[in-house]
């Protein structure tokens, strides 16, 4: 019999982890191929409620790309990749590790080596017990009406709970990347409505940092500062205020929030972020109204866009679309990816900005502008609420 090549090898170890269950992670590299902005690509086990699928996170210089994968076509796809365009492998298992390199000419090494304590997955099932950032337990989600004396998600109340706890998840990796642990972070929350996510931020980060939720009803702001002494959150405060006439005054920032803020508060509140020197700006866009008179679509689009969905959406994309370009005209990277799933709630959007150099004072990236421009011309869009702000003229050539 023929002795197996190194990417063969590493192939049988990848279909015999997929087969068995016994995957823990797949991430390739070193990618050769035409997409100059694809920087290397995850795979881990998920489960849905369909059943075990593969998560494909492909990560780009600005953005990421997830797709689920069901078992069946994962190993056919991850085939196509490894060794070209992807150059670099590393497999991990519940039993080994592995790693294959591949040269220019196509020849390949491959290395193995046991797992350090290994140990049987986790079975695939629902019904696990899965860890959470936020205590299930923690007396201000029962205070809010969010779970039970039990720390169980009340009656039509889960998936709120789900979006603190993957509001929690993002907002971890997003300051691990950003935001030194030592350092105590500023943050504020602008529209923090009933403060389930600002109460949220607070619980996770602890002594770290000092939030402050904004809110213009006073009767929310009321309630929430009580379940906030009352279950010991200290260093989280709420006040009374709009989020235009509040932002002024809130100093220096290190992280602005604002989810489901409506319309042209989304643009307030990055402007807010922006001027107070926040390192990382997170928003849930919602009612994108603005542009939806201005917008004229190419003509091969108009038959599509006489109805009304397909032209709420259009104009839900092409706002956020510009909010993005324009934060990277002013110094920052952006991601655009979705929040919680579209059953949970439809506007499930969520914008990241942070700063590509946070100790350098933010400056015009001509080549942005210039694409920023490009993009309101196609769309015949001439003003916009956060261009004004940041006073970008959307018309000039």
């Amino acid at each position: 019999m023929p002795q197996l090549t190194s990417r063969e090898r590493f192939l049988a170890a990848l279909q015999s982890a997929l087969a068995d269950h016994q995957l823990v992670k797949l991430t390739l590299g070193k990618y050769r191929g035409p997409d100059a902005s694809l920087k290397n690509l995850s795979v881990r086990p998920i489960e849905l409620k369909s059943g075990p699928h593969l998560s494909f996170v492909w990560r780009h210089t600005t953005r990421d790309l997830t797709k689920n994968v069901a078992p069946a076509r994962a190993y056919a796809e991850l085939e196509k990749l490894i060794g070209d365009p992807f150059r670099d492998a590393h497999l991990f298992t519940v039993g080994q590790t592995g790693q294959i390199e591949t040269a220019e000419d196509g020849s390949a090494r491959v290395r193995f080596k046991a797992a350090a304590a290994a140990s049987p997955p986790a079975p695939a099932t629902h019904d696990r017990t899965k860890p959470r950032l936020i205590d299930p337990h923690a007396g201000w989600l029962h205070a809010l009406a969010i779970t039970d004396a039990a720390g169980q998600p009340r009656t039509g109340q889960s998936a709120k709970f789900r979006q603190i706890q993957k509001f929690a998840e993002i907002l971890q990796s997003l300051l691990a990347e950003t935001s030194p642990a030592a350092a105590p972070l500023r943050i504020a929350d602008m529209g923090s409505g009933k403060g389930y996510l600002t109460c949220a931020t607070a619980a996770l980060l602890g002594d770290r940092a000092q939030v402050t939720g904004i809110e213009r009803r006073k009767e929310l702001v009321d309630t929430c500062n009580r379940v906030a002494a009352e279950h010991h959150l200290t260093g989280l405060t709420f006040k009374v205020g709009d989020i235009a006439q509040t932002a002024p005054r809130l100093g220096d920032l290190d992280v602005l929030i604002a989810l489901h803020a409506c319309d042209t508060a989304t643009d307030d509140a990055l402007l807010a972020g922006i001027r107070a020197g926040a390192t990382t700006l997170v928003v849930a866009p919602c009612c994108q109204q603005e542009l939806r008179p201005q917008l004229q679509a190419p003509s091969v689009l108009a038959p599509a866009l006489r109805h009304g969905i397909f032209q709420e959406r259009h104009a839900e994309f092409v706002t956020d679309a510009l909010r993005a370009l324009l934060l990277e005209a002013v110094g920052f990277e952006t991601k655009v990816f979705e929040f919680v799933s579209t059953e949970h709630t439809a506007k499930n959007l969520m914008l990241v900005a942070q700063r590509a150099k946070p100790d350098q004072t933010p400056q015009l990236n001509p080549a942005a502008v210039a694409n920023l421009r490009a993009f309101a011309r196609f769309y015949g869009i001439k003003q916009q609420t956060l261009a004004r702000h940041l006073q970008i003229d959307l018309a000039a050539d």
